[in-house]
């Protein structure tokens, strides 16, 4: 309802603004291109993106400092979700329609900082949208040029490279359902009393229990004693992956098995565009589940893809980090 009123009085229309050739999504560039031109997609997508910030605060500061003023709590889904509703034509309501609403009256500092909140906010809510007009409606296998684009958004988006084939090998597909798994025990002898490092973790995650095997590479570690931070950290935000599903998989198993252990993915809810880096620990579901992948309970809850269902729609892309530079867990659009 909060959104609808500030459709109406301030009748926005930012059709045009999130038009993808805008944000300059669309840049016709051969596969090739993706990658040894990345800095400079960046760059001006980084301009194209600074440009549409001025522009929306200047033409619509008022309704802006409005919403954030009211809206101290507003999440960034329904941020997109107000975006995506205003840049509808079959949504929009004609400002002659408007309600009349009392705004208060900021000072100047107050102004800049709501304007420095609605910049870091719309960054998320450009993602949202991205890969709103760039996703099949189903949740079905990327065609190559489907997964090419998405690719380049989010390379550019979180600041890393990512990719669906990396080192001539890929999974079945790179958009898929995924559903919840249990922990994985680290070292022989780990049990759910042994297995959290805080109170917190424990009230948060007990229930999801332990899975009576092992991971796919086993132990992450011989023994509670030479667990290090990076096994714990592996196995927290792991994620399953029907790896026997690869093209070629069949023809060289051990090749397969040891690309795909400990790699590192990019994990995307495409609606609401939160994102975490995870790790491959572990081979399935089995396609008998319904599900295309699975996810550590600290996965599932960071994403929010625990919506009674317990599966939902995700990115899952490769990234290329070969000096091991980018960290295990949650990650921001940049």
């Amino acid at each position: 309802m909060l959104f609808v009123i500030i459709a109406q009085k301030f009748g926005f229309n930012l059709t045009h603004l999130l038009k993808h050739d805008k944000l300059g999504v669309n840049l016709i560039m051969p596969k090739r291109d993706y990658v040894s031109h990345y800095e400079n997609l960046k760059d001006k997508w980084t301009d194209k993106e600074q440009s549409l910030h001025k522009r929306l605060w200047q033409k619509h500061k008022e309704a802006l400092t409005w919403f954030l003023h009211q809206s101290k709590n507003v999440t960034v889904g329904s941020a997109g979700s107000l975006l995506l509703f205003m840049g509808s034509p079959a949504l929009q309501i004609p400002v002659t329609q408007a309600v009349q609403i009392n705004q208060p009256s900021l000072d100047n500092n107050q102004s800049q900082a709501n304007q420095s909140q609605f910049t870091s906010m719309d960054k998320t809510t450009f993602l949202i949208s991205d890969l709103y007009n760039k996703l099949p409606k189903d949740v079905v296998p990327l065609t190559t040029e489907q997964e090419d684009r998405i690719a380049a958004i989010l390379s550019v988006r979180f600041g890393i490279v990512v990719k669906a084939e990396l080192d001539g090998k890929r999974l079945n597909r790179s958009y898929g359902l995924i559903g919840e798994e249990q922990h994985l025990a680290r070292f022989p002898g780990d049990s759910m009393d042994t297995h959290f490092t805080s109170d917190d973790d424990a009230k948060n995650y007990w229930s999801s229990g332990m899975a009576p095997g092992l991971g796919a590479w086993g132990y992450f570690a011989s023994s509670s004693a030479t667990l290090t931070p990076e096994d714990i950290l592996r196995e927290k935000y792991y994620i399953a992956v029907p790896t026997f599903l690869s093209p070629g998989y069949d023809s060289d198993v051990a090749g397969y098995n040891a690309f795909y252990k400990y790699r590192k993915m990019l994990v995307v809810n495409p609606q609401n565009g939160k994102a975490i880096v995870a790790d491959v620990a572990d081979s399935g579901p089995a396609e008998w589940t319904g599900k295309h992948l699975g996810g550590s309970p600290e996965v599932m809850v960071y994403l929010n893809r625990q919506d009674g269902s317990e599966k939902g729609p995700v990115l899952y892309f490769f990234i290329d980090d070969p000096n091991d530079q980018v960290p295990l867990g949650p990650i921001d659009v940049k």
